[in-house]
């Protein structure tokens, strides 16, 4: 067990050290560069590509995305009435306790961790805090919503044809898997060095506060995912990834929407890089449990 934990667990931790690394270096990494290339040209060939090949049924697929929805509409209030108890800035804190690190962080664990499967079963949960994020993240931290976030969305782009290729049964045309698998490829790798050079360039602010909010944001996660998944009925590889995506960290992007909202980014960037290292610290824990 423990090898097969190093085996899932050493990946991860190896390619978030190189982009700390390379950002105290003082190397040159574009990170907005890279985040628009992962999120309009790695991504959705990833999505396409996984999708499009998974073995794993479009009912399962579609039950994932339910638990998905629901364990972001059960998180939402809960993490509304503690910070509402707390007497903390809703606008402020609540998009980093709602929306996981799905990403960067979840998809490479699902796939080391489950193989292929888990990887497109995890694609679904994405998928919905991709979307959820992008429309309700600046909603919550600007206070007025904007329904053309789902256009700054380019997974759901590749969501209909990798569907209709899973529902055909049917694989893609050739050169179209060889084109999107290439592409795809290069996002989880980019993925993780991307998130550790912007952990590296984050600074923490109120770190005692910043401390209980990460605890609140994986132990939330982490109750929701068990509930939901028990709810539902899921075992095996299907509720090893919904817990798994429900109890990552905080999504960098929380962070983003604080800055370009003047919402504390500071304080949000402790809880990001908080519940990020948090998270790396339990992860054995977690692996054991829903492996």
């Amino acid at each position: 067990m423990a090898a097969a934990l190093f085996t899932v667990m050493a990946p991860v931790l190896i390619c978030v050290a190189i982009g700390v690394a390379w950002d105290r270096a003082g190397k040159g990494f574009d990170v907005d560069l890279v985040t628009v290339l992962i999120t309009n040209v790695g991504a959705p060939c990833l999505v396409f590509h996984t999708l499009a090949n998974l073995t794993v049924s479009a009912e399962a697929f579609a039950t994932m995305v339910a638990a998905a929805l629901l364990v972001l509409a059960v998180n939402a209030p809960l993490a509304a009435g503690v910070l509402r108890l707390a007497r903390l800035p809703q606008r402020t804190f609540l998009p980093a306790l709602v929306f996981a690190n799905t990403g960067n962080v979840g998809l490479p664990l699902s796939f080391l961790a489950f193989g292929e499967a888990g990887l497109g079963l995890a694609i679904g949960v994405f998928a919905v805090h991709s979307v959820a994020m992008f429309i309700f993240g600046p909603a919550l931290a600007a206070g007025t919503i904007s329904w053309r976030g789902l256009l700054r969305v380019p997974v759901l782009y590749a969501l209909p044809p990798a569907l209709a290729f899973m529902i055909i049964d049917l694989p893609p045309p050739g050169w179209i898997n060889a084109t999107t698998k290439l592409l795809g490829d290069i996002t989880i790798p980019m993925m993780l060095i991307a998130l550790g050079v912007s952990l590296g360039r984050l600074k923490v602010a109120s770190a005692g506060r910043s401390l209980a909010l990460s605890l609140l944001r994986l132990g939330i996660g982490f109750g929701v995912g068990v509930s939901v998944a028990w709810l539902f009925g899921l075992e095996g590889v299907a509720r090893g990834v919904l817990i798994l995506q429900s109890t990552m960290p905080a999504a960098v992007f929380t962070y983003l929407f604080a800055q370009r909202y003047g919402r504390a980014p500071q304080d949000v960037a402790g809880v990001v890089v908080i519940s990020t290292v948090i998270a790396f610290a339990t992860m054995p824990l977690l692996l054991l449990y829903v492996l």
